[in-house]
């Protein structure tokens, strides 16, 4: 009798694990972020990032990003410039509304993290490793966008770097 309640109970201890699956921490995107770019000519920043952020530095495999910036907040400091970026020429706010990038796989690196994962831009969906830290509730990342992989170029601008870089600053709370 004795060996049918530990054989019962250990198939009940492994059913159970069966079903327990390990989560990562859920963190809420506070206001202050800031995400910007640097062009040459132009530079600005958007807002309306939004999505999900699951990261625990201790379970990088259940770790993820899900997140989007709406396209018709970019801001410039200059209206005409917004207006010119928000149209047909470059973002093409009307027919490509957000910039989202959904991560694939989440590391550690020697500077940090790296979230591999899918930008999409402008319709054009690109793999990229996205270098980052996370320290004190805050995500910070510095990289570099190549524009012409994403067809944003009207030819036409001259004073417009190749590549954009870009620097994004998420406080987070749980």
């Amino acid at each position: 009798m004795k060996k049918q309640i530990y054989l019962l109970a250990s198939l009940a201890l492994i059913l159970a694990s069966a079903f327990t699956f390990i989560q990562s921490q859920n963190w809420k995107i506070d206001e202050s972020y800031t995400v910007k770019f640097d062009g040459g000519d132009p530079s600005g920043e958007f807002r309306g990032l939004k999505g999900t952020i699951q990261f625990d530095e201790k379970n990088l495999a259940a770790s993820k990003f899900d997140v989007t910036i709406d396209v018709a907040t970019i801001n410039t400091g200059n209206g005409m410039k917004n207006t010119h970026a928000k149209g047909a020429n470059w973002f093409d706010a009307e027919k490509y509304p957000s910039i989202a990038f959904v991560s694939s796989s989440i590391a550690k690196s020697a500077a940090g993290f790296e979230a591999k994962g899918t930008l999409e831009m402008h319709g054009v969906k690109k793999e990229i490793t996205l270098p980052f830290t996370f320290s004190n509730n805050v995500f910070a990342a510095n990289f570099e966008v190549n524009r012409m992989d994403f067809k944003l170029d009207d030819g036409r601008h001259p004073k417009m770097m190749p590549s954009l870089k870009v620097s994004i600053n998420v406080p987070v709370t749980k």
